[in-house]
């Protein structure tokens, strides 16, 4: 039975201020509690369903500092999602440093004001799953420890290194070493026929506002995602989740036609 602190404590993670003071966040899901600890990722907590714990080998519960066994009640009174699962984990927020040179040395996407966190989920997904390893984030970007970004994620933030920075300076820096600075705009070029690398930084921008006014000049390659042509009610542009995905998979098709 898992006990009121506990549960109080596990609720009361949902907002940024308690994760920082705490310095954990939760993870929820039968796939992705067993990815982190594949994963060899410490967990500081578990809470779980009897079924679960049994299928966890001797080694993951090593990786468990504290155990407790929960019926479907109690999982879904601390749950973040309608329709929980068998378990619920809190994790240790791991502090990163930025190391600028590594990431101006390969493929980075700067997201601006990013704030939806499903979107900066989906970000994270797609950035696994097309080969890019980091993502800078403007400080007003939803918190990566979100509840809500992790399951977006689907475990990808543990392939990903997301930072959080000033983008100006980053840019800044960029344009100095004479490194692509890529802006997805819809007056840009056609992603389709503009030539690309496999480094440079890859800015996108708000849902509703787009890349910020300041941060345009520092662009040295406007491109854009081409649509059909027919307009159509209601769609203008696509989600910035779905433009990542389609952004980040033309690079890498391209980075992989130069090694042909």
């Amino acid at each position: 039975m898992l006990s009121k602190n506990k549960a109080k404590l596990i609720m009361a993670l949902k907002k940024k201020k308690v994760r920082e003071e705490e310095g954990l966040f939760v993870i929820e899901g039968d796939k992705l509690v067993k990815e982190f600890l594949i994963a060899k990722i410490p967990l500081k907590m578990l809470i779980a369903k009897p079924e679960f714990l049994r299928s966890l080998t001797p080694e993951m519960r090593r990786l468990t500092d504290d155990i407790d066994e929960v019926n479907s009640d109690e999982l879904r009174h601390i749950s973040t999602l309608k329709n929980p699962q068998n378990s619920l984990a809190l994790v240790k927020i791991k502090e990163k440093i930025q190391d600028t040179n590594k990431i101006l040395r390969g493929l980075t996407a700067a997201l601006d004001s990013v704030q939806d966190p499903g979107n900066l989920g989906t970000i994270i997904r797609a950035a696994a799953w097309f080969g890019i390893k980091n993502i800078v984030c403007s400080h007003n970007c939803a918190d990566i420890y979100n509840p809500k970004v992790i399951q977006a994620s689907m475990g990808a933030v543990l392939y990903v290194d997301v930072y959080y920075s000033d983008l100006k300076i980053l840019l800044g820096l960029a344009c100095e070493k004479m490194i692509p600075v890529f802006g997805t705009m819809l007056e840009g070029e056609s992603i389709y026929d503009h030539k690309l690398g496999n480094n440079g930084i890859i800015i996108l921008g708000n849902e509703s506002k787009g890349i910020s006014a300041e941060l345009v000049p520092f662009i040295t390659d406007k491109i854009m995602i081409p649509g059909s042509g027919r307009s159509k009610p209601g769609i203008d542009s696509l989600n910035v989740g779905m433009a990542a995905s389609v952004v980040f998979s033309e690079f890498l098709r391209k980075s992989v036609m130069l090694k042909e």
